[in-house]
């Protein structure tokens, strides 16, 4: 039996561009992205944005840490609505002065019940003109789903990526 890229031209258009990318190709994109991330998330005094991440629980805030962010880490699972969050998020980070860019950094899990908390954080902080950055959740959405679905799915993957994350700090 044939490996997956060397599947035959008959086998259909996504077959013949490659299959998919390797485990470090993918782990260099994730760190990468996690990197410009961290840059964005340190506390100012270290040179970086203060942008919290806003995760969905305890376990999610975990695997950040672990990721190697620093700065102000969120959690939705508090206890509180929808709305008094929204207001919070408001009220502790966008009414501050912060140069342009992203206020708030946003990494929902990649499953169902998180890409409907993605959609919906977002469109309220947005109504009240707070920048949402959703990089991060979409470059580990593409490029980490086989390892897992959720943030802290990524907790087993920390020790492999931090090198690589490290080195890419290192160039920013």
């Amino acid at each position: 039996m044939q490996g997956r890229d060397e599947m035959p031209e008959r086998m259909g258009k996504t077959a013949r561009i490659a299959g998919r990318p390797d485990r470090l190709v993918r782990f260099e994109k994730a760190a990468k992205e996690i990197a410009r991330a961290i840059v964005m998330n340190r506390p100012k005094e270290r040179g970086g944005g203060c942008r919290p991440v806003v995760v969905e629980g305890i376990r999610d805030e975990h695997a950040v840490r672990a990721l190697g962010f620093t700065g102000p880490v969120e959690k939705v699972n508090r206890g509180w609505d929808r709305s008094r969050l929204i207001a919070y998020l408001h009220k502790t980070y966008a009414e501050e002065e912060i140069n342009e860019g992203p206020r708030v950094i946003l990494l929902m899990d990649w499953d169902r019940t998180g890409g409907r908390l993605q959609t919906s954080i977002r469109d309220r902080l947005m109504a009240l003109d707070v920048k949402v950055d959703e990089e991060l959740r979409n470059t580990l959405l593409r490029t980490l789903k086989p390892e897992g679905r959720t943030v802290e799915s990524l907790l087993p993957h920390a020790s492999a990526l931090e090198p690589l994350v490290q080195g890419f700090l290192s160039e920013l």
